[in-house]
C-alpha cells in the first residue's frame, strides 16, 4: 500500500511514533480485543445493494456510477488510515472525558479501532469505493463492528476537520522521515570528502575553469545547503503543528468539547485559532511541497555535475557497476543513470508544487471539495524526494574519483592567477592594477603555451618590477591552495574545520 512506500517500518525510524506516544487521555490499545476479528469478503460485498451513505439522510437517490467513480478518494487517500485511526482514538477519549459518550462506548470504538488497523496491516481490510474515502470506510466499517457506539464517534466533527488533521499528521511524519534521509546523503557526502581530504580540482565558474579548490570544499559545498533544506522541513513540520480538530465543518461546535485535550494527544503544540482557517488552510503543504522542491533542484545540480564528471571529456568521476547502466546498442556504454534520474526527477517535485498553488489560487474560504486533489501531489512529492534522496546517497557510496586524470586536467587554464593578484595586493599594489598585470601575465603564457610558473623572474619582472623571487610561493594550484586563508575559503587549514564541524554534527569519525 502507499503508506509502505513512502514510509520504512517504524522500528527503522523510531522518532516518527514519538508524536503519538501513549497520552494519558488515550486507553492503550488491547492486547487481543473482546470484539470478533471480522473480515469482508470481496464476493460478499458484490453481492450486496449500494451501501446508503452515512451522510445520505436527506437524499432520495443515490449517486451514479460515474459520479461515485470521479469522486472516490479511497484509492489514494487510504494512505492516511494510520492517521485517521490515531485522530479518532483521540477523538473518542475526548468525547469521554467531556461526557459526551460513556466510557464503555469509548472502550468499545477504541477496541474496534484496534481490529481494523490489524486487518489494514494484515492486508485483510477491504477498501471500498462506495464508502468514497478513508475516513467513511474506517467509520463505516467500525459501524459493522460495535454498532451504536460507532454512530457516536463522530459527535462534534466534521470531515473537513478530520482530513485535515490526518493530513497534517501525515505530513509531519513525511518531514521526519525526508529529514532523515538529507541527514544520510549528507553524511554519505562528508565521508567521500574525508577519503579524497587532500585532493585538489578544478573550480569552475561559467563553465570554465576558474581557481583550484579542495575537493572536500566542493563536496561540502553540496553539504551546506542540504542542511538548509533540512532546516527548512523542519520550520515547516514546526507550523503545521496545529491541531484543526474539533473546528468541525467550519464553524466549530455547540457541544463541550476539549481541543487542547485532543492537540496534545496527537503531539500537536496547540489547537488552531480559527475554526474557519482550519479546515480551508493548505499553507502547510504549500511550505512542504516548495521545501521538496528547493530539495530536489540542490539534488539536480548534484546530478548534473556527477553526469558531467563522469563523461568522458571531464573522466574525473568513475562510478562503479552497481550504480551504472547499460546501452541496449552501444556495448561500450556505461551510464550514470541515476543521477540523470534524480536531474529528470526534480521536475516532479516542482510540478507537484505548482499543481498545488494553481489548486489553490480561486479557493474561496472555508472547505471545497476542491482539496480533495491536494493528497496525491503531495504522496508524489514525498516518494519522489526520497527516492532521489536514497539513490545520491547510494551514488555518492559507489563512486570513485579519478586522482590521475584531474591532477593531469589541473595544469590547464592558469587556475592561479587570482593568487598572483592577492601577492601583488600583499605587495601594495591597487587590486585593479594588479588584476591587469596578472591578465598580461596570462596573456603572455598563452603566447608561450606556458604556465604562469614556469615563467622566470626576469620574464615577470618584464611585466613589472614588483615580483619578486617571493612570488613562486604563490604560483602553482598546491601553492595557490596553501594561501586561502579566509574563514569559509578553500585553504586546507578552513576546509579541515569544516570537516571537523559535519563530523561532529553528524556523528561520524575521520
Amino acid at each position: 500500500m502507499m503508506e509502505s512506500l513512502l514510509f520504512p517500518a517504524a522500528e527503522a525510524l523510531p522518532f516518527l511514533s514519538k508524536p503519538f506516544s501513549a497520552a494519558p487521555i488515550l486507553r492503550a490499545p488491547t492486547p487481543t480485543p473482546s470484539i470478533p476479528r471480522r473480515t469482508f469478503s470481496a464476493a460478499a460485498i458484490q453481492m450486496s445493494s449500494k451501501e446508503a451513505k452515512l451522510w445520505g439522510g436527506r437524499f432520495e437517490d443515490s449517486v451514479t456510477d460515474a459520479v461515485e467513480k470521479f469522486t472516490e478518494s479511497i484509492s489514494f487517500d487510504k494512505a492516511l488510515y494510520k492517521h485517521d485511526i490515531l485522530g479518532s482514538r483521540a477523538h473518542a477519549s475526548m468525547l469521554a472525558r467531556q461526557g459526551l459518550i460513556s466510557d464503555d462506548d469509548r472502550d468499545k470504538i477504541l477496541d474496534g479501532l484496534d481490529v481494523i488497523k490489524g486487518q489494514i496491516e494484515r492486508g485483510e481490510f477491504v477498501w471500498r469505493t462506495d464508502r468514497e474515502d478513508v475516513h467513511m470506510n474506517i467509520e463505516a466499517a467500525l459501524t459493522d463492528l460495535v454498532g451504536e457506539p460507532a454512530k457516536k464517534l463522530h459527535t462534534a466533527r466534521s470531515r473537513n476537520d478530520q482530513v485535515c488533521t490526518d493530513f497534517r499528521l501525515w505530513c509531519r511524519d513525511a518531514a521526519d522521515a525526508i529529514v532523515l534521509r538529507i541527514r544520510k546523503l549528507q553524511a554519505a557526502l562528508v565521508k567521500l570528502a574525508l577519503k579524497n581530504e587532500n585532493l585538489i580540482v578544478p573550480g569552475y565558474t561559467h563553465m570554465q575553469r576558474a581557481q583550484p579548490v579542495l575537493l572536500p570544499h566542493l563536496l561540502l559545498a553540496y553539504v551546506e545547503p542540504l542542511e538548509r533544506d533540512a532546516l527548512r522541513l523542519l520550520d515547516c513540520r514546526a507550523r503545521l503543528n496545529f491541531c484543526p480538530l474539533g473546528a468541525c465543518a467550519l464553524a466549530g461546535t455547540g457541544l463541550p468539547i476539549d481541543r487542547f485535550m485532543t492537540s496534545e494527544a496527537l503531539g500537536f503544540t496547540a489547537p488552531m485559532r480559527n475554526s474557519i482557517d482550519a479546515v480551508s488552510d493548505r499553507d502547510f503543504v504549500l511550505e512542504f511541497l516548495s521545501a521538496n522542491s528547493i530539495t530536489a533542484v540542490h539534488l539536480s545540480r548534484l546530478g548534473e555535475e556527477w553526469v558531467l564528471w563522469a563523461s568522458e571529456e571531464f573522466g574525473f568521476i568513475i562510478p562503479s557497476d552497481s550504480v551504472s547502466t547499460g546501452s541496449s546498442i552501444m556495448p561500450q556504454k556505461k551510464n550514470p543513470d541515476p543521477m540523470e534520474l534524480v536531474r529528470g526527477k526534480s521536475a516532479r517535485v516542482i510540478g507537484d508544487l505548482v499543481s498545488l498553488l494553481v489548486l489553490c489560487k480561486g479557493l474561496p474560504h472555508a472547505y471545497n471539495r476542491d482539496l480533495q486533489e491536494d493528497k496525491e501531489p503531495v504522496f508524489d512529492s514525498v516518494k519522489t524526494i526520497m527516492g532521489m534522496l536514497e539513490v545520491s546517497a547510494e551514488f555518492a557510496e559507489n563512486i570513485t574519483f579519478n586522482q590521475d586524470r584531474i591532477r593531469s586536467a589541473l595544469p590547464a587554464g592558469h587556475l592561479d592567477a587570482t593568487t598572483l593578484a592577492d601577492y601583488l595586493v600583499k605587495k601594495g599594489i591597487p587590486f585593479r592594477t594588479s588584476h591587469d598585470i596578472v591578465g598580461r601575465s596570462v596573456a603572455f603564457c598563452v603566447s608561450r603555451n606556458c604556465r604562469l610558473e614556469d615563467l622566470s623572474l626576469d620574464e615577470l619582472r618584464s611585466i613589472s618590477p614588483t615580483f619578486d623571487k617571493d612570488v613562486y610561493e604563490y604560483l602553482g594550484v598546491e601553492k595557490a591552495i596553501q594561501n586561502f586563508s579566509s574563514y569559509g575559503s578553500t585553504g586546507s587549514e578552513c576546509v579541515s574545520k569544516q570537516l571537523d564541524y559535519w563530523i561532529a554534527k553528524l556523528e561520524l569519525s575521520r
